[in-house]
């Protein structure tokens, strides 16, 4: 099960007020932000919310990108032998700002997305995923959850970039 932090405004929550264990359907946007508050930096990755609707269907969790590559993607083998592929994607949004997304592909496509260069534009469909790990800080240790794009489809929508085209 995933865990996603969703922000609504009043207004929405009025309309649909959400409560512990009511099954919400949200639709809006993916943004990301730095929370430099403590220790280190930490990506923040939230939902939007554009619209809530209660809802008695299935959950699903979908997601719709587009955007362009920020960094060379990372190409690796988990110890089980499966491909993954690790991207960061810059999505554009008003005002000259952008959402910086980490994403990760597997298998055949963790492949094809490792032939990618940074510039290149691509549209992808995934699911916004969470996973709890233990980040050790000196002797102590610390759980903390990270958020990312796991992608199941990506068309790349240019033709390849030069390498010194830098993001956004």
């Amino acid at each position: 099960r995933d865990t996603v932090n969703v922000v609504a405004s009043r207004e929405l929550l009025a309309e649909c007020p959400a409560e512990e264990g009511k099954e919400l359907e949200v639709e809006g946007e993916v943004r990301s932000f730095n929370n430099r508050s403590g220790v280190g930096n930490r990506l923040v990755i939230t939902v939007l919310a554009r619209e809530l609707l209660p809802s008695a269907e299935e959950p699903c969790n979908q997601v719709v990108l587009g955007g362009v590559l920020c960094k060379p993607p990372v190409l690796r083998r988990t110890p089980l032998g499966r491909d993954i592929c690790d991207l960061l994607l810059a999505v554009n949004r008003r005002y000259r700002r952008a959402d910086y997304l980490p994403c990760i592909a597997w298998g055949s496509l963790a492949r094809r997305c490792a032939e990618l260069a940074p510039g290149n534009r691509v549209e992808l469909e995934g699911r916004l995923q969470s996973r709890v790990y233990t980040k050790r800080l000196g002797e102590t240790s610390e759980e903390r959850t990270a958020f990312e794009v796991s992608v199941s489809v990506l068309e790349r929508l240019d033709a390849p970039a030069p390498a010194e085209q830098p993001c956004g």
